[in-house]
């Protein structure tokens, strides 16, 4: 059984995580990722993540599902399952310092972005779609972060917020469905994954209620950026 002190930190971790992505679309691997592997180790926080993604996304699947554009993110999810395998099979082979290292370049790397508000040149052509699935899904398989070559991406393709928020949990739903069966095949989810996952789920539906009620009275622009404000310092934490 895990330590209180660990458990207390792990369900603070998770709602805090699960409350930014009810808020603001986003943002559930980033937050957890920063903090996780190093409280839990990276074996056990990337499957635990995938299995918090994929509790979390349908219910704001179906709060955005009216704005949904399934022909933007079939090329996105398709591309996506073949990066995944490559991810979940690096995982296994690679050092965790370097793991953590590279994690916190890109954790710091896209917080850094978001937070200049830079603006990148639209994209047209339907291969960058292929190319940022595909980059998300060594993430996700990896690291639990396939969010940044995703939302890039739709920056760049300029979809409106609700299209946005829309989009991004299609693609995270079919993304991390897939992440999760690899790691089921790669044996990753292990008893203790299994046993931290159910001490989360309080937190979750907490972060969910809260998320959405703010969600509605309060625009998350202040919140958003304290967040990413929090992931520089922890993208740097982890590269240090």
């Amino acid at each position: 059984m895990p330590e209180l002190m660990e458990v207390f930190l792990l369900i603070s971790v998770i709602f805090f995580a699960v409350l930014t992505q009810s808020i603001s679309g986003f943002g559930v691997a980033l937050v957890a990722m920063a903090f996780l592997p190093g409280l839990l180790g990276i074996q056990t926080a990337a499957p635990l993540v995938a299995l918090v993604a994929l509790t979390l996304e349908p219910v704001l699947l179906v709060r955005y599902r009216l704005s949904l554009n399934l022909r933007a993110v079939w090329p996105l999810v398709l591309a996506s399952f073949i990066g995944i395998p490559i991810g979940v099979w690096g995982l296994q082979g690679l050092d965790e310092d370097l793991v953590l290292a590279f994690l916190g370049f890109v954790i710091a790397g896209y917080a850094l972005y978001a937070l200049f508000q830079l603006r990148l040149p639209e994209l047209r052509h339907p291969l960058w779609a292929y190319g940022a699935g595909f980059l998300a899904g060594i993430l996700g398989g990896a690291y639990n972060i396939s969010g940044p070559p995703v939302i890039v991406y739709g920056d760049c393709k300029r979809w409106n917020p609700t299209e946005f928020k829309a989009n991004l949990q299609g693609f995270f739903l079919l993304s991390d469905l897939f992440v999760v069966l690899n790691h089921a095949v790669g044996d990753n989810l292990s008893t203790a994954v299994w046993e931290y996952y159910l001490w989360c789920l309080p937190a979750i539906a907490a972060g969910i209620f809260l998320g959405l009620v703010i969600g509605r009275r309060l625009g998350p622009a202040v919140f958003r950026k304290v967040v990413l404000v929090l992931l520089v310092v922890m993208g740097f934490v982890l590269i240090f």
